[in-house]
């Protein structure tokens, strides 16, 4: 088995759902809802069994809704700064408390959390929870902190806008008044929005409903205000540990690029040293960044503002298979701290309208993404189906991605509960679950890694905007992997160069070959300079084992 990490990402109010009634802008008692339960151990053996090393439950911690839970004693929040009526899950309003939708018995949410903490780790699996550092609901108030902790802001001074030991960010003298109609709601001193919005009067299209955190950094100025260290900077940490001491294996950690890094060099540190093998996920989309959140602590960064973009583009037929090669190449010093995903909670579905349309039309972007080198990837539940992201659920819209905001379910994973998937779907999963567990099981998939596209470039049975190709080798095996973006089968020559057999350190002689994806045999005569011929099927791949 390899060491390679495969996320498993889950919208975890939505996963286990199976209500069926699916009201736009639907309460919770008229959806329905998931909950930790549904993550029972015949769950997660299958999640295991798929080919997955990681779980990420997203959106645990508990935050901004309109559903009324006051009667256990939940502070209600305006539903005027709530977006939808299950309200973001990245608008936390107690950082040291879980969702109570999510449980079973309102009153023994976090033992429900903590429960599940244990059947995850039973089940072979490492679980991932977000961290959410940059910005929290607009009514943050914590019942959950532990005795002898402050809550945010309750010793800021709020007549300055910034100092660099407030929690919060200031509009001194001014109300909070959005660009939009809002009734009844107060804020004053206004607080400055999440998405560095640092005047009373966020837009429509601000992160309204959150606050930015303060870590020092005055950004009238730019300059960092470090020494003494931010009470921000004490809290957080705080947070991080209390979290990590439930047993969890990592932090998917939102919008990192938005809190300074030396926050990060300093609490990295801190959290290591305690839990040397939990692991830091960053939401980073600024390349000219990555390496220094690297060097802060992040073990892996999502590779949206490369790998995923140029990915997108080839599937939708707007660019050429022959710039992943770029892609690749832009961070191959970081290689493997780079995570590649297709879909997640922010993108658009494979399968929807906004997207390719067809989610047959992904499967070659998932077998590369997968298999060419050995850094993490992360797959949406779902997209193992096709899952289409068309519905509208209410506060987000049809917009080509599953809703965060609204109680809803996922029709695919509803489908196949219920048995009722058809060819088509247990097709694309079929082929996602092979991937996965060749990424898992294969030596050679963990081993050396060479691009073929340059030695295919000018070839007349090749077509480079179309295919990508590329070995790997450990030992005495190797894959040759041939990725067919094309809608249709196409017969290609594979050209091995003399270069690959030397860095390969590969024999020149006729193999067996076997597709581990169908199971057709073939014979290879693996030869400096010569060709390789074959057959891919259309938005399919062929991976031969020899």
């Amino acid at each position: 088995m390899n060491n390679k990490i495969i996320i498993y990402q889950v919208f975890t109010r939505l996963y286990g759902n199976r209500n069926a009634t699916r009201i736009k802008n639907g309460k919770k008692e008229e959806n329905g809802c998931g909950k930790f339960a549904d993550f029972n151990a015949s769950i997660l053996k299958h999640i295991r069994e798929m080919g997955f090393s990681h779980i990420w439950y997203t959106g645990v911690i508990r935050h901004a809704t309109q559903t009324d839970y006051s009667s256990y004693g939940i502070p209600t929040q305006h539903p005027a700064i709530v977006k939808g009526r299950a309200g973001s899950p990245y608008a936390i309003c107690d950082y040291y408390d879980v969702d109570p939708d999510l449980a079973l018995n309102v009153n023994e949410r976090m033992q429900e959390f903590e429960t599940l903490v244990k059947r995850t780790h039973r089940a072979g699996l490492k679980m991932i929870i977000d961290f959410v550092p940059n910005h929290v609901a607009r009514q943050y108030k914590s019942i959950a902190k532990p005795k002898g902790v402050k809550d945010l802001g309750e010793d800021d001074d709020t007549s300055q806008g910034f100092n660099p030991q407030n929690n919060f960010y200031y509009c001194p003298n001014c109300k909070f008044e959005p660009q939009f109609d809002i009734q009844d709601y107060e804020e004053f001193p206004a607080k400055s929005t999440g998405n560095d919005h640092f005047d009373p009067h966020p837009g429509i299209n601000d992160w309204y409903e959150t606050v930015k955190l303060n870590y020092g950094v005055d950004y009238v100025t730019g300059q960092g205000h470090f020494d003494p260290i931010p009470n921000t900077w004490h809290k957080m940490l705080d947070i991080l540990l209390y979290w990590a001491e439930k047993g969890i294996d990592g932090f998917r950690c939102d919008m990192a690029e938005m809190v300074p890094t030396a926050f990060w060099s300093w609490a990295t540190e801190k959290v290591k040293n305690k839990y040397p093998e939990l692991i830091f996920i960053g939401e980073v989309y600024n390349p000219a960044q990555y390496r220094n959140y690297i060097q802060a602590g992040f073990d892996y960064l999502y590779d949206k503002v490369g790998m995923y973009d140029t990915m997108r583009n080839v599937i939708c037929g707007n660019g050429s298979a022959s710039f992943i090669t770029g892609a690749w190449q832009s961070t191959d010093d970081i290689a493997n701290h780079m995570l590649y995903f297709l879909e997640n909670h922010d993108e658009q579905r494979i399968a929807s309208d906004f997207f390719a349309g067809d989610a047959r039309k992904g499967i070659p972007g998932m077998v590369a993404s997968v298999l060419m080198r050995n850094n993490p990837f992360m797959l949406y539940a779902g997209e193992e189906f096709g899952e289409q992201g068309m519905d509208e659920e209410g506060f987000s819209g049809c917009d080509g991605r599953t809703t965060i905001f609204d109680y809803w379910n996922l029709d695919t994973i509803c489908r196949e509960a219920a048995n009722k998937l058809t060819g088509e779907d247990w097709e694309i999963y079929n082929i996602h679950e092979k991937t996965l567990q060749i990424a898992r099981k294969e030596k050679a998939a963990s081993g050396l890694f060479y691009d073929l596209m340059y030695a295919n470039h000018w070839s007349a049975r090749f077509d480079d905007n179309k295919q990508y190709a590329f070995l790997r080798k450990k030992d005495n095996i190797s894959l040759l992997v041939v990725c067919n973006f094309n809608g249709n089968d196409v017969d290609i020559d594979v050209k091995i160069p003399q270069h690959a057999i030397d860095f390969l350190s590969m024999k020149e002689k006729k193999s067996k070959a076997t597709d581990l994806l169908t199971g057709d045999k073939s014979i290879f005569f693996i030869k400096a300079d010569e060709c390789v011929r074959m057959t891919v099927p259309a938005y399919g791949a062929r991976i031969w084992k020899f």
